[in-house]
C-alpha cells in the first residue's frame, strides 16, 4: 500500500491515534449526557485504544458501561462535526467554571503563559484539548467500539490527590477488527502469568511480602535452567561472572549520581551509624571490581557478567506479577572498553541478543534513546556516544528508531522490543553506552602510547530480568515450555499397578541421564491422569501398561502431538535427548 493510501488507515499510527483519541471525547459526551453530575478528567489515546479518567459519585458498573457504549454508538451516528477554537486564559477559565469543571480549570492554570488554550467542540459537547482530532464523529464506526474496563486512578498520577474512575475502551473501523483484538484480548487472560504461575505451580506473592515473588520448587527449576542458558551463552561470548555485595555505602551512590537521581527507587539502611543502601542496579559494583587492579589496553574490552539480585521501591500501584516486582535478578554485564573499540562490541553484542531471541522465537526491533533533561555529562560527550551506536547497529543491517530523551541520566541507549505469539512488545534487551561512570570513579588503563586513559562503559542485559523474562515467556509459550526448559519433562502413567515398580525403573534410568520425570502412581484412570498431565503442559507423557512392562517399552504422547506410538526405552531417550539437546521449541 502506498504511503498516501495508507494515510487514512490503522496502519498509520497517527492516524489511529487520532482515530482513539476521538473516540475519547465520544466517550466523555456520551458520560455527559448520561450523567451531567460526572466531572471531567483527562482522556488521552494511549497505546492499544484511548481512556477517560472521570469523577463519578457512583461507580462504573458493567451495566452502566454498557449503556455509555450504547450512547457511544448515537453520537457515530449523528456525525457530528469536530470546530477547534482558542480563547485566551481568563475566559477559558471562566468557560470551564461556568460548566462546573474543576479538573479543567485547574489544567488551564498550569499551561505555560504563551501557550495556546484550545477547545474541540461536537455538538452540545465541548473538551479542552490540543488535539489532533477525526473532523467528524461519523468517521468512526460504532459497531466497532468496545468500553473495556474501569480502574480507580489517581488525579495526576499523584496518590495524595483525588481518586478517579478510569474508563478505558478500544475502537476499530471494522467490526472483525475488533472482534479479532478482543480475541487476543482473550487469549491474554488464557495466557495470563500470573495465572499460569499459580496453576503451573511456578511462583506465587504474598501480602506479607508485595511485589517481592515466592518461588515454588517448579519456578525454581524454570529460573536455574534460564541462569545455566545464560552461562553458557555469557561464557562462549568472553565475559567474566562476578558477583558484588548487595549493600554498599552511601557515598559510592553519591559518585555514581544515583543517590542524587534515583534515590527514592533505593531502599536505605543504617550501618555503624553510616548510611548505606540496598543496590537498585549492579554497576558500581562492576566499577569497584575493575578498580581492584591496574589494567592495559591489552586487558580490554574486559566484560564482567552479572546475574544481581537488586532491589527497587516501586510504588504498590505499579506492581504487577512478575512484571514489575520489587526485587529480580538482573541479568546484567559491564564492558570496559577503549573509545575506538565501541563499534566492534555494540556489534558483538547485538549478535548475542539475537541468538538468544531466536532460540525463543521472539523477533524484536530496535529504539535508540537520546539524552533526557535529567543527565550528567556535556552535550558533547552525549552526541558522540550517540552516534556511536547508531552507527554500530547501522553497520550490521540493523534498523532502528529514535526515542528522543529517554536514555539513561549516564548515556545514550539501544532498546530492544521482543516481540511475542500475541503481536505484543515488550523491552528487554538494552545496550546503554556511558561515558560518565569511568570518569566518576576516575577509572584508568594503559594505552598503546604508554599514557593513562579513561575507558567508556557499557551497560547492558539481554533478559533484562530473570523474572520478567520468566513472566514473558509463560505468556509466550502459555505454559508450555519449551522440553529443554520445562520444570517437568516427562511423566510417567501406569496404568495399572502391576505396571508401577517397570515405571519407576524407567524413571530412575531417565533421571540418571539427567532429565526431569515425575510418576503418577495414584489409583486413577489412565484417561483422568492423562487429562491432567495435559493440563501441568507436561511435553511428554509415557504410558505404561503390562504389555510395555513386559516387552520393555514404553507408549509416548507428545501434549501437542499426541500419540507417537510404542518405542524401546533407548528409542525414547534418544528422541528426548535430540530435543533437549538442541533446545527445540517442541
Amino acid at each position: 500500500m502506498s504511503e498516501e493510501n495508507n494515510q487514512y488507515t490503522f496502519e498509520n499510527e497517527e492516524y489511529r491515534h487520532t482515530y482513539w483519541h476521538t473516540c475519547s471525547h465520544v466517550l466523555a459526551q456520551a458520560v455527559k449526557r448520561l450523567y451531567p453530575e460526572v466531572k471531567l478528567a483527562i482522556g488521552p489515546s494511549i497505546e492499544n485504544g484511548f481512556y477517560y479518567d472521570l469523577d463519578s459519585p457512583f461507580p462504573f458498573t458493567p451495566e452502566i458501561m454498557e449503556g455509555i457504549e450504547t450512547e457511544m454508538r448515537k453520537i457515530c451516528k449523528e456525525k457530528l462535526k469536530l470546530e477547534r477554537f482558542e480563547l485566551p486564559r481568563a475566559e477559558a477559565i471562566a468557560f470551564m467554571e461556568e460548566k462546573g469543571e474543576p479538573y479543567k480549570v485547574e489544567l488551564i492554570n498550569d499551561l505555560p503563559a504563551d501557550a495556546a488554550i484550545s477547545f474541540y467542540k461536537q455538538g452540545e459537547f465541548t473538551d479542552l484539548c490540543a488535539g489532533p482530532h477525526l473532523d467528524s464523529t461519523g468517521r468512526i464506526k460504532g459497531n466497532g467500539i468496545k468500553l473495556t474496563t474501569c480502574n480507580a486512578a489517581y488525579w495526576r498520577g499523584d496518590s495524595s490527590r483525588e481518586t478517579l474512575q478510569r474508563i478505558y475502551g478500544v475502537a476499530f473501523p471494522k467490526k472483525e477488527e475488533l472482534d479479532a483484538y478482543l480475541a487476543r484480548i482473550e487469549e491474554a487472560k488464557r495466557r495470563d502469568h500470573r495465572k499460569l504461575g499459580k496453576e503451573l505451580d511456578l511462583f506465587a506473592f504474598r501480602d506479607e511480602a508485595p511485589g517481592f515473588p515466592f518461588y515454588l520448587p517448579k519456578g525454581m527449576v524454570l529460573k536455574n535452567t534460564l541462569i545455566d542458558y545464560w552461562r553458557q551463552v555469557h561464557k562462549k561470548w568472553d565475559y567474566l561472572e562476578i558477583s558484588t555485595p548487595q549493600i554498599m555505602k552511601r557515598t559510592l551512590w553519591e559518585t555514581s549520581g544515583h543517590w542524587d537521581h534515583y534515590k527514592d527507587n533505593m531502599y536505605t539502611t543504617v550501618i555503624d551509624e553510616e548510611d548505606f543502601a540496598i543496590k537498585p542496579m549492579n554497576c558500581p559494583g562492576s566499577i569497584l571490581v575493575y578498580d581492584l587492579a591496574p589494567h592495559s589496553y591489552r586487558d580490554l574490552p574486559l566484560r564482567y557478567g552479572e546475574l544481581g539480585l537488586v532491589h527497587r521501591h516501586e510504588l504498590s500501584g505499579a506492581l504487577h506479577g512478575m512484571f514489575r516486582v520489587r526485587c529480580f535478578t538482573q541479568d546484567d554485564a559491564h564492558i570496559l572498553l577503549a573509545k575506538d573499540q565501541i563499534k566492534d562490541e555494540v556489534i558483538r553484542i547485538a549478535r548475542l541478543f539475537d541468538e538468544v531471541y531466536s532460540l525463543f522465537g521472539l523477533p524484536y526491533k530496535i529504539e535508540l534513546s537520546t539524552m533526557p533533561d535529567d543527565h550528567i555529562g556535556s552535550v558533547e560527550d552525549w552526541d558522540v556516544a550517540t552516534n556511536a551506536l547508531a552507527e554500530a547497529i547501522t553497520s550490521i543491517g540493523k534498523e532502528y528508531v529514535v526515542n528522543p530523551g529517554d536514555g539513561a541520566f549516564y548515556g545514550p541507549k539501544l532498546d530492544f522490543h521482543i516481540q511475542d505469539s500475541l503481536g505484543r512488545t515488550w523491552q528487554c534487551g538494552t545496550i546503554q553506552l556511558d561515558y560518565q561512570l569511568p570518569g566518576r570513579f576516575h577509572l584508568e588503563y594503559t594505552g598503546t602510547d604508554g599514557e593513562k586513559h579513561c575507558p567508556v562503559m557499557i551497560h547492558r542485559v539481554v533478559f533484562g530480568s530473570i523474572e520478567r523474562f520468566i513472566g514473558i515467556i509463560t505468556e509466550h509459550f502459555a505454559g508450555a515450555f519449551p522440553t529443554w526448559l520445562s520444570p517437568v519433562q516427562v511423566k510417567l502413567l501406569p496404568i495399572t499397578d502391576r505396571a508401577a515398580d517397570y515405571a519407576k525403573e524407567v524413571s530412575a534410568e531417565l533421571e540418571s541421564a539427567g532429565y526431569r520425570v515425575e510418576t503418577d502412581l495414584r489409583n486413577e484412570k489412565i484417561g483422568k491422569k492423562i487429562r491432567e498431565a495435559q493440563l501441568e503442559k507436561i511435553p511428554y507423557m509415557l504410558v505404561i501398561g503390562d504389555k510395555e512392562a513386559e516387552s520393555g517399552t514404553v507408549s509416548v504422547r507428545h501434549r501437542a502431538d499426541g500419540d507417537l506410538g510404542v518405542m524401546s526405552k533407548a528409542e525414547f531417550t534418544a528422541l528426548l535427548k535430540n530435543v533437549v539437546d538442541t533446545k527445540d521449541r517442541k
